[in-house]
């Protein structure tokens, strides 16, 4: 069994299409609810309450494959950069990575393999601005422009999941 788990976005959740859908495929991923977005909560006071409750649930394994979605996407990649050793590898829908929350200039880039698939109409997550940190951050990555938006629907279901996380 692989341990996988999927982060859902700011203002999504585990049971969200993203989560929903790829339980369906793979039966054995972890898709949590992390810690509800409200408006009167700063981003950075959310990240961290939900840093802190994805770092109890992946502390209980080792070697994991982290799929992450918009905020989640910057989540696998925060955990991913302080715990290089657990995690085996990243896949990260339209990652929120052009944020002062990364600290990117602070950052040496790591080299677990990294999957990225962002939307070249995305008016969220940035494209360019995202692609531009996702080179600076990951020295293995692959990054695939799509012509989809930020919730990447259409594109999650054309992907083929058993080569992905292989």
């Amino acid at each position: 069994m692989r341990n996988i788990i999927f982060i859902h976005g700011l203002e999504s959740s585990g049971k969200g299409f993203k989560g929903t859908y790829l339980k369906s495929l793979l039966p054995d991923i972890l898709t949590p609810n992390f810690k509800k977005f409200k408006r009167n909560l700063s981003l950075d006071t959310l990240l961290k309450k939900r840093m802190g409750q994805l770092n109890l649930i992946l502390k209980k394994r080792t070697s994991w494959i982290i799929i992450g979605s918009s905020f989640g996407g910057l989540m696998a990649t925060l955990y991913a950069l302080r715990n290089p050793e657990k995690t085996e590898r990243l896949i990260l829908f339209a990652p929120f990575l052009a944020t002062p929350m990364l600290q990117i200039d602070d950052t040496s880039p790591i080299n677990i393999p990294t999957i990225i698939f962002h939307g070249k109409h995305d008016e969220i997550a940035q494209y360019q601005a995202s692609r531009e940190c996702a080179y600076q951050l990951f020295t293995n990555l692959e990054f695939n422009s799509t012509e989809d938006h930020h919730d990447l629907n259409k594109t999650i279901t054309t992907l083929n999941w058993n080569k992905i996380i292989t």
